[in-house]
């Protein structure tokens, strides 16, 4: 369950604990230049479910899954959650950042996420949850 849309891999399996392992050492989830390339929150409201996922934040060993669409530039984020249920909504990233499973492990960005529509991604949750 490592990302939702490929199959497990040995390869991949290794890039997420790198990703953790990284994510342990320096505690950021962005660097400058992704914050810099994510749209400022608002500007894709015309677009609705149309709007591009940009950013994937994933916790490991769990179901939920945060795709990041528009950024505050500073901690707030636009875009999907998916976990209890799957909708739009504003998450933060000091909160991705600090957030940990039972067993410790840390929120990850999916470095290996390609851009997908806002609504692809929830159609892709809502028929994994039915």
């Amino acid at each position: 369950m490592f990302n939702c849309m490929q199959e497990y891999s040995p390869k991949r399996h290794q890039s997420i604990q790198i990703e953790m392992n990284d994510r342990l050492r320096n505690g950021s989830l962005l660097d400058e230049e992704t914050k810099a390339s994510l749209p400022p929150l608002y500007s894709g409201e015309e677009l609705g479910l149309d709007a591009k996922a940009k950013v994937k934040f994933s916790l490991p060993g769990s179901d939920w899954t945060w795709y990041a669409s528009e950024f505050d530039g500073q901690d707030t984020f636009f875009g999907l959650v998916a976990g209890f249920e799957v909708e739009l909504g504003y998450f933060s990233c000091r909160e991705l950042s600090e957030l940990r499973s039972p067993d410790g492990i840390v929120v990850i960005r999916d470095r290996g996420f390609k851009e997908k529509t806002l609504g692809e991604m929830m159609d892709f949750h809502n028929l994994r949850k039915a």
